[in-house]
């Protein structure tokens, strides 16, 4: 059996990082389907500020309106960037993904159990609550395991317990802890700069998933292609057309369809 290639990262394999990349391409393709002209609608465009961004930042109507279409598509895509730390991670030896079982990263002998967040201000104290409980759990269950919350974007680089005073409750555990996405992957890999290592081998192995499949066009052009379609038919500029979309009930606003 031939060894796994390890092209772009010495701590996984190839064929797992293209994997990777690829369920995140597919969370980009559902997001954008899934983004209708409707959902677009439906979801408030705030077009006073789309005039001030267009005036002030000197940006065309057309490149305002996908930048707008992007904005509403990340937040569809955000939890699926945090799934792909997850993946990753789960691909170094000696470790699993495994969010059916409760956690996001374990040590196949069980000495770590993790939770890994994408930013550091993702959670509010409920959520915050919940993390602590699940990961005191795992190490009260696992009496010689280490657990762990992860961000991956944290404000430094750090290891350190979890001491918090949530929802009026103080927390702590001498075997829960506070990482930053960095030291997590150090931890996991025993290279310091694995985190690093990730990030300048991206667009290399990002290209090389591209130029492997044949992309089609996205659904956000064919948004932009019905807004366009519909604000000439009635004779208005595409901004006039999303604001009377969102707003024609408005007092005033109805004087757009004129």
């Amino acid at each position: 059996m031939s060894q796994s290639k390890h092209t772009y990262l010495d701590f996984i394999s190839d064929e797992h990082l293209l994997k990777c990349i690829s369920n995140l391409y597919n969370a980009y393709l559902v997001a954008k389907k899934e983004f209708t002209k409707r959902k677009f609608y439906n979801n408030k465009v705030d077009t006073f500020k789309l005039t001030f961004d267009s005036k002030f930042n000197d940006i065309s109507e057309e490149d305002l309106i996908k930048l707008e279409m992007a904005r509403q598509i990340d937040k569809s895509v955000n939890n699926a960037i945090g799934t792909f730390h997850e993946e990753i991670l789960g691909g170094v030896q000696g470790y699993s993904s495994g969010k059916l079982s409760g956690y996001d990263i374990k040590a196949d002998d069980d000495s770590i159990f993790a939770e890994v967040k994408n930013k550091h201000n993702t959670m509010n104290s409920s959520s915050a609550e919940s993390a602590f409980q699940k990961l005191a759990r795992f190490a009260d269950d696992n009496k010689q395991a280490t657990c762990y919350l992860v961000q991956i974007l944290a404000k430094k680089s750090f290891v350190k317990k979890w001491e918090s005073i949530i929802n009026g409750k103080e927390y702590s555990h001498s075997r829960v802890y506070m990482i930053s996405g960095d030291k997590f992957y150090g931890l996991l890999t025993g290279d310091a700069n694995a985190f690093f290592k990730l990030y300048k081998s991206l667009p290399t192995a990002i290209e090389d998933f591209l130029n492997s499949i044949d992309s089609n066009k996205t659904k956000e052009g064919t948004i932009l292609s019905d807004i366009s379609e519909s604000a000439k038919k009635a004779k208005r500029n595409i901004l006039d057309e999303i604001t009377f979309e969102n707003f024609y009930y408005y007092e005033g606003f109805d004087s757009l369809n004129s």
